[in-house]
């Protein structure tokens, strides 16, 4: 099977599975894990920030770090593709008393003169507007990597208006796959950082919120009230530091076969090569459905995300052959 539904579907590799085993481990909760504070301490690093929270789901880490920025009956200004508005289930609302506006964006990608005239200062009659969220890469965008640029100018608009900024980077690490844009310098235009550990790195559970030593107080305080409080979780931390030594580099690999994929699979009408920066490819069909499922009996899955259009994510679980076998598989089935 090659399974092209996400990158989430990753299993730990055998040197990730003895990491695991070898870990040394404490209680999280007293802060007295070993392999998670080393975790925390090397994330906080790599992104130039004093501190890291160790949590379950890149989900909880996003809506921490919301949290943090936004207090309850404030609004929070995030494009209308962003994972924190469509798919943490209304987690801003529901657990952050949260209100959101959205801006549009073709492929997700961030321009920062559509929010400026968004933002509602002070006033007895408005919601006022207290942060921004960014997605980076952009998962329904189709892994589009937002400029360093417009982050910058993004950067100076929150300072303008005294906003905070959370970066959703759950897929950061193919910006910086893609870019060579080093963390620190995302670290630096952002208050709060969310990354994801089970998507492209591989680790079988676990994201990280980043941000300064004050609020990450205030946030271990928030995973504890949400139920992410962890005993041993050492285990878990074990395979995300593994993930961080040895599989970010590797995303390169992930990004040439997906545009192998895309180039191969666009004479067919399915898909635009062209928009193709990181991982993920989008594929465009009138029966979508129908084409997955057919797919599916013959060894490919792919994710069906509306009528007419899906999306394929390349990984460390498919190699070159997987991809061939896909490309033969699709064609075949639109000829």
């Amino acid at each position: 099977m090659v399974d092209l539904r996400s990158d989430t579907v990753t299993r730990p590799t055998p040197a990730m599975l003895e990491a695991m085993a070898s870990a040394d481990v404490g209680d999280d909760v007293y802060g007295e894990d070993p392999s998670v504070n080393a975790l925390e301490a090397e994330a906080a690093a790599l992104f130039g920030k004093e501190a890291a929270v160790f949590t379950p789901t890149g989900s909880m880490a996003n809506q921490i770090g919301l949290q943090l920025l936004v207090r309850p009956g404030e609004e929070l200004l995030a494009d209308v593709k962003a994972h924190v508005v469509n798919f943490e289930m209304g987690a801003a609302a529901a657990l952050g008393g949260i209100s959101t506006r959205t801006w549009a964006s073709p492929n997700g990608r961030l321009d920062t003169a559509l929010i400026e005239p968004l933002i509602n200062r002070p006033n007895p009659y408005v919601t006022v507007t207290r942060a921004i969220a960014v997605e980076n890469t952009h998962n329904i965008g189709g892994g589009t990597v937002q400029p360093v640029e417009e982050l910058r100018a993004l950067r100076g608009l929150a300072d303008a208006y005294g906003l905070g900024l959370h970066l959703d980077g759950a897929r950061i690490w193919n910006a910086h796959a893609a870019t060579g844009t080093p963390f620190a310098d995302y670290g630096r235009l952002f208050d709060t950082v969310s990354v994801c550990l089970s998507k492209g790195l591989g680790a079988p559970v676990g994201s990280l919120l980043i941000t300064d030593a004050e609020r990450a107080a205030r946030a271990r305080i928030i995973r504890k009230r949400l139920g992410g409080g962890m005993r041993q979780a050492g285990f878990l931390a074990a395979a995300g530091r593994y993930a961080l030594a040895h599989h970010v580099e590797r995303l390169a690999e992930d990004h040439a076969r997906a545009r192998h994929l895309a180039g191969s699979l666009e004479p067919f009408g399915l898909c635009d090569a062209s928009q193709v920066e990181t991982n993920i490819v989008l594929l465009r069909h009138p029966e979508i459905a129908k084409l997955a499922a057919a797919a599916a009996e013959q060894g490919v899955r792919v994710s069906v995300l509306g009528p007419d259009w899906g999306r394929m994510l390349t990984h460390l679980d498919v190699d070159d052959a997987g991809i061939e076998h896909a490309v033969k598989v699709l064609g075949d089935l639109v000829r």
